[in-house]
């Protein structure tokens, strides 16, 4: 009987280029969320607080908190 090994997933790691870098500023700016920044970028969205995180720039949207009376 034979068995099967478990083969992990590859990891493809993309280097971050000019055009990435002022995508995802721009993003930031527009309070994109990260879910749609994801795809337009083709990156987790690990990667992309990361990367905003070490530019400094703020990253997706908040919902303001509700006041309570």
């Amino acid at each position: 009987m034979a068995k099967t090994i478990a083969r992990r997933k590859r990891i493809a790691r993309r280097d971050w280029t000019r055009a990435d870098v002022k995508e995802l500023r721009q993003h930031s700016r527009d309070k994109t969320p990260v879910k749609t920044i994801s795809r337009a970028l083709k990156r987790t969205p690990a990667s992309l607080r990361q990367k905003a995180r070490a530019l400094g720039i703020p990253l997706g949207h908040h919902r303001p908190k509700k006041k309570r009376a």
